[in-house]
């Protein structure tokens, strides 16, 4: 009854967006700020698994940052890079497969292409599925931007007998195409000439390209629309008539308001146009561009017969084969809990937590605060028990980041390898009974990293069924990696603590995903996701994404655990933080933990893994039983506070608020059920 209520709540209230107002409406008066210091702009576009990050990594090196982009919660790769003696500012934008956006992402990468007016825009494509990826091409080349065209996985093209007559290509698109093998990183230095060249305003003009065929309808709507539009718009005026006609909502803002009175006639050409036509204009133009697209394909692409299938064709067998690819899955869920619950939440967080802090820090702290500061107040604020060095730098650098750098490493290689969306295939069937389809799977493995980034990525799915349910099952059941580690650690000392924990955790989050798939109405989503190949993660592009997550989450998580130590110091001081333990003391003695654990999960409010944490100290003080308890309703507790402010921009506020309502108290009560349930067995 509660979930149903609650459900209903949540369903009530419509959801929230925040869509940026730098969006297109800025390309009348020239590009917005995402630009990297002023810089020359190359931008790297394409759809997903076409190596668009080895690219990136590639012409930027280490000198990466990850931030939003201007008014969404979308996170853009920025960089800097050397080129013909230049520097120049590089984007990696979020996977798009047509200039008319669907996701977030992909609207987001659009507005990078209209408003940021590049230098460069480098579309990387996938050569085997060329004739696919070649309808994006014309269309930015029909928007008039400055494409070079990235034939990527040429070896893997070959693999499969095809080969590519790059020259040609060249010739009959009339823009500069070159081919790279970038996990071996060939063809990167002919590609970096090719951008020194445009740069540097030294590229041969190229020929005329080849124009695309519209049905009469669309095409006659196309010259009468091309004389009324006289705004200043960033791509070229063709590209804005086909984009209204596929009644794209933010092209005719933008149209509105640079031609003013003009967009009334502009608005009537537009419908009778869509009237003349017995289908979606949208569906009649992509129809035009693949038709195009295959023509050039077939004009450039032999097939010749396969070699012979390799270790990675019979991975790839074995991955999707369910009586071989769920015991692989088991299997690399072991090796990651070896390496970031053995490794990483033992061995590395026993040596930085207790042999340098507990060991060599906090008493030199503490010692150095007793002889210098005589005010007891600031010592506390410092050190103590709850200290900013003592706990909340401890917390961060001996217990979170430790867990946090072993799962992204081991996380890049299982993303880099092309796992993951075979993994979105094996477990689609699992996932539909919870009113998700496979595609759910990269948000909610998402979920394991970092949850706020996770809930991001909710928007990726397709209803707003999905994305209720993605997010209710992220904020409950999906520990973070440094709460995963955390509680790898507190368990990991005996395998059936641990595996009591997981079976609870998966338990509730099939219970709760099922019954909110039988009391959210909704169509069940269709799923259908393309494979990369399987490949060997490189080790460079491996490290460099480890790197960058391991950098970006402790500057987000640092601020936060300061924050918190300063907040418990001023109830400390104030006698707050005793009022707040004091309330959650009936509760964690309903669930049988000592009184001791409150304090932990008042942790829990400012951050899960600041909890978890909480928890680890307190290990030595509570039973076999109690662990397991504390770890359950630990896991299932709050999301932090990041997590749910990201909740209520991709939700709404009601949402948010309704979601943690019903989370709260869920967790105890399952925290106090398994505790009861382990005593009746006989767990002490």
């Amino acid at each position: 009854m509660i979930i149903y209520f609650l459900m209903q709540v949540i369903l009530n209230y419509p959801e929230e967006h925040n869509v940026s107002e730098t969006a297109l409406g800025a390309s009348c008066h020239g590009p917005v700020q995402a630009r990297v210091e002023g810089l020359p702009l190359v931008v790297i576009v394409g759809t997903p698994n076409v190596g668009k990050s080895l690219l990136f990594n590639a012409l930027t090196g280490a000198y990466v940052t990850v931030s939003n982009y201007p008014g969404t919660t979308v996170e853009l790769s920025l960089g800097k890079g050397h080129l013909d003696g230049r520097e120049v500012g590089i984007v990696d934008t979020p996977g798009m497969y047509r200039l008319l956006p669907i996701t977030e992402e992909e609207r987001v990468a659009r507005h990078i292409l209209l408003d940021e007016r590049p230098a460069v825009v480098l579309h990387v494509v996938d050569a085997k599925n060329l004739g696919r990826m070649l309808p994006m091409t014309l269309q930015l080349m029909e928007a008039g931007l400055p494409v070079v065209l990235v034939v990527n996985l040429l070896d893997e093209a070959k693999r499969l007998g095809v080969q590519i007559d790059l020259e040609a290509l060249e010739r009959i698109l009339g823009i500069p195409v070159v081919g790279t093998i970038l996990p071996r990183k060939v063809g990167v230095a002919a590609l970096k000439r090719q951008l020194g060249l445009m740069l540097n305003g030294h590229a041969p003009a190229p020929p005329v390209a080849p124009p695309v065929v519209y049905p009469p309808a669309v095409e006659e709507a196309v010259q009468a629309l091309l004389p009324l539009l006289q705004g200043s718009y960033t791509i070229s005026p063709r590209a804005v008539a086909l984009l209204l006609l596929q009644g794209d909502e933010e092209v005719q803002e933008l149209v509105r308001a640079c031609e003013g009175p003009r967009f009334a006639d502009i608005a009537r050409i537009v419908e009778r146009a869509q009237a003349r036509l017995g289908q979606p204009m949208s569906y009649v133009i992509a129809r035009a561009l693949a038709q195009t697209a295959d023509e050039i394909a077939s004009r450039v692409m032999t097939q010749t017969a396969p070699e012979r299938p390799g270790l990675a064709e019979k991975l790839n067998e074995i991955t999707l084969n369910p009586w071989t690819g769920l015991p692989l899955l088991f299997l690399n869920l072991f090796l990651l809990y070896e390496f970031v619950g053995v490794l990483g939440a033992q061995i590395l967080v026993d040596w930085l937590e207790a042999d340098l802090f507990e060991g060599v820090i906090n008493p030199w702290v503490n010692a150095w605060l007793a002889a210098r500061v005589p005010w007891p107040a600031l010592r506390d604020l410092i050190g103590g028990d709850y200290g900013i060095i003592t706990l909340g730098v401890r917390y961060a650098v001996a217990i979170i980041l430790p867990i946090v750098g072993t799962f992204f490493l081991a996380f890049s290689i299982i993303e880099d390898s092309g796992y993951l969306p075979r993994l979105a295939l094996l477990i689609d069937r699992v996932f539909k009974r919870i009113g998700l389809n496979g595609r759910a799977v990269i948000p909610i493995v998402l979920g394991f990293g970092c949850d706020t980034m996770a809930t991001v990525v909710t928007r990726t799915l397709e209803t707003r069924r999905e994305r209720i349910i993605s997010t209710l099952l992220l904020a409950l059941a999906i520990p973070c990696s440094a709460q995963l580690g955390v509680m790898m650690g507190l368990l990991g000392t005996d395998e059936r603590l641990f595996l009591i924990w997981a079976s609870v955790v998966i338990l509730v989050f099939l219970l709760v995903g099922y019954l909110a798939a039988q009391i959210l109405p909704g169509e069940r989503p269709a799923f259908y996701m393309e494979l990369p190949p399987l490949r060997r993660p490189a080790l460079s592009n491996v490290l460099v994404k480890t790197y960058t997550r391991m950098e970006w989450y402790f500057r987000e998580v640092l601020p936060l655990f300061i924050l918190a130590s300063v907040l418990i110091w001023l109830g400390k001081l104030t006698g707050g933080f005793d009022v707040l333990v004091r309330a959650l003391v009936p509760l964690v003695r309903w669930v049988g933990l000592p009184d001791e654990t409150a304090v932990a999960f008042l942790f829990g409010f400012f951050r899960r893994d600041y909890g978890a944490a909480g928890l680890y100290d307190l290990r030595d003080v509570m039973t076999a039983r109690q662990l397991v308890v504390a770890a359950v309703t630990m896991t299932l507790f709050v999301p932090c506070i990041a997590q749910f402010s990201v909740t209520i921009k991709e939700r709404g506020w009601k949402t948010a608020l309704a979601i943690s309502a019903f989370i709260f108290p869920f967790a105890f009560l399952v925290g106090g059920i398994v505790s009861r349930l382990l005593v009746l067995i006989g767990m002490s």
